[in-house]
This record gives structure tokens, sequence and C-alpha cells, in this order.
């Protein structure tokens, strides 16, 4: 996917949560790390394949790079709706508990994402942007964001959209902070948020082998 400068140059505030990403990724690693490490060999040992599943995504300014999750499903074609014969015993738990994004904090370690952000989509639904919506990707894609602690997958695209705009317009420390805290209580909470609808456009647009 081609680079497209949809935002404004770094700033003190997206220069101060790069540097808050990796340092909370490097004191909190004697913690993930061995979890990572124990889900991956887990879903190596629940049924056959790769335990890390790669998928290209459209990142800061539009830029492809490739994400990294836990496997959740048999190893072969991925849906994006995939029926649950196709989910296995092991990914069921880790899409529940949301422990299949763990290895995407070596994504945030290589500058490809952050901790908070828009979630990085398909190239394929990113190309469905219009130039206005595509502002969202002015910002590092995260892991969590505006949106996903304000109903996730629950709220329509162009609500989602919208609070992401919200937070690429202006990024804050506090708002950083906020948005983690508010993750860590809806995890606590058991919340991970219902899936794709399956008339959501952005979905209908998208092909088999486009998982998320």
């Amino acid at each position: 996917m081609r680079r497209q400068k949809v935002g404004p140059a770094r700033t003190p505030s997206t220069r101060l949560i790069r540097t808050v990403d990796v340092a909370l990724i490097a004191l909190s690693a004697p913690i993930w790390l061995p979890v990572l490490a124990v889900c991956a060999v887990v879903v190596a040992i629940d049924s056959p394949g790769p335990a890390l599943f790669r998928q290209p995504r459209a990142g800061r300014h539009g830029h492809e790079f490739t994400m990294l999750k836990l496997r959740s499903m048999r190893a072969g074609e991925n849906p994006l709706l995939p029926q649950d014969c196709e989910i296995t015993r092991v990914g069921r738990f880790l899409r529940a508990t949301s422990l299949d994004e763990l290895p995407q904090l070596f994504n945030v370690l290589a500058g490809h994402m952050s901790l908070v952000g828009p979630r990085p989509m398909l190239v394929s639904q990113a190309a469905l942007l219009d130039a206005s919506q595509r502002r969202r990707h002015a910002v590092r894609p995260g892991l969590t964001g505006l949106a996903q602690v304000n109903g996730r997958n629950e709220i329509t695209w162009p609500q989602r959209i919208e609070l992401d705009r919200t937070w690429a317009g202006s990024p804050s420390l506090l708002g950083y902070v906020l948005i983690l805290g508010q993750t860590g209580l809806l995890l606590a909470r058991g919340s991970s948020g219902a899936g794709h609808a399956r008339n959501d456009p952005f979905v209908s647009a998208i092909s088999v082998g486009d998982a998320s």
C-alpha cells in the first residue's frame, strides 16, 4: 500500500508516547514474555501449524506492515467471519481474553504500532476510506484505542473511524494513560467486544484469507 501523508509531522506528544510505549513494554517483559511463550506452545500443541499468524495491515500514513497475532484458527485459509469449527479450542480462549494480541508488543517495539491508537485496518479495508477518513492513519495504529474503549465492534464503522480521527488529531499522554486504564478494566470484566457483523460493508468487501 502506498504511503500517504495524512497528518502533521511528529509532535512532542507522539514522541513522548513512543518513549512510554517502549518503557512500559520493557519493564513489563518479565510478565508478558513468559505468558506469550506458554500461549505459543499451547497453540502449537493444540492444532497443527505455526503458533504465529502474520498479516499485512495498514499502518501510519497508510504504510503497510506485517502484524503478528497468536493463531486462533486452524492452519490454512482464515476467513474474516469463521465458523465455530474453524476456531481452535485454545483459539477461542485466546480471543476471549485478547491474549492472541500479545505478539503485537513486538510490532510496538519495532515502531509499527503503539499501545494506544486506531486499530490497524486490513489493507483492503483501508482502501475503502475516503480522504477525510484516512486522517486516522496520521498516528501509529494501536493495540487498543478510543474506539475500543467506547464500544469496539458494537458501534458502527463511521463511529469507530470518527473516534480514530479524534485520537489521531490530538494524541496526548493523559488520553493515552486513560485509554490504557479503561482497557485494563474492560479486560478484567471479560469484555472483549462482539465480532464483525456479516452485513458490515467493510466485511463484505474483503476476500477470504483476510482474517482479523
